[in-house]
């Protein structure tokens, strides 16, 4: 499996990297995306990245960081985006569950870095959190290589009005929430070849570990439940999300 959006370079991890990688490759996690938050993460991200192959990440500010984005981010960006390891622009988007204060600050920062991306020609990592509409329309302005939904929050209806433009959704362990029934909903409509998986860790933990330390080896149980959910078996869902993950990501 394909972890496709895991903050795994925070220090909660950090004790022993080297350990924690092994129990991800022993509990078949080939691969993981660290997504960037603000510019002082890059870093290490980056050097991450470059030391262990299984490694890739993403480059990025956060709606909620939008405070740390200064006059020359974008051509910092743009720096790390040359490395091969450094696999999309993310993640960026709109929070309005936060603040509401800064959406003319948020939009014109989203936009940058979604002219960036277009200009390299890397995937999005969207993150959306009660701002469907603004980010929807705000991507209908840029020809992007691929845009992925992460932490999905929307209902199906969304869900398909993205997949028809031809966008990823991914789903995390939210869905295995016994009230998410927009996202299980979402989960069934949505074509398998178009579903990504993720932890979000260290946020989010699945059933049966809600509450704990997330980590990327409770990747299993999002597949299971939307294989439950499908009415398909579990291999299927985890063999068609490492085809997708390494078809948007080119990895």
């Amino acid at each position: 499996m394909i972890d496709t959006h895991s903050h795994i370079n925070f220090e909660e991890y950090r004790e022993n990297f080297e350990g924690f990688l092994s129990s991800l490759r022993e509990n078949d996690i080939e691969n993981v995306i660290i997504p960037g938050v603000e510019s002082s993460s890059f870093d290490d991200i980056v050097n991450l990245c470059d030391k262990y192959d299984m490694l890739f990440g993403a480059i990025g500010v956060h709606p909620s960081e939008v405070k740390t984005f200064k006059s020359d981010t974008i051509e910092q960006i743009k720096k790390y985006l040359k490395n091969k390891k450094i696999v999309a622009v993310g993640e960026i988007g709109l929070d309005y569950y936060w603040s509401v204060d800064d959406k003319e600050e948020q939009k014109k920062i989203f936009q940058a870095q979604l002219e960036l991306a277009q200009d390299v020609q890397l995937p999005v990592i969207i993150h959306d959190r009660q701002a469907h509409d603004d980010c929807f329309n705000i991507l209908q302005d840029f020809n992007l290589k691929d845009v992925i939904f992460h932490c999905f929050s929307g209902d199906s209806k969304f869900a398909l009005k993205c997949v028809d433009k031809g966008y990823y959704i991914a789903i995390g362990g939210v869905v295995t929430f016994k009230n998410a029934n927009d996202l299980k909903q979402s989960a069934k409509a949505v074509p398998l070849d178009r579903i990504l998986l993720e932890t979000d860790a260290p946020y989010l933990t699945p059933v049966p570990f809600r509450g704990k330390l997330n980590n990327p080896i409770y990747l299993k149980y999002i597949a299971q439940e939307i294989a439950n959910i499908k009415g398909i078996d579990v291999e299927t869902v985890k063999n068609q999300t490492v085809i997708n993950s390494k078809k948007v990501f080119q990895i």
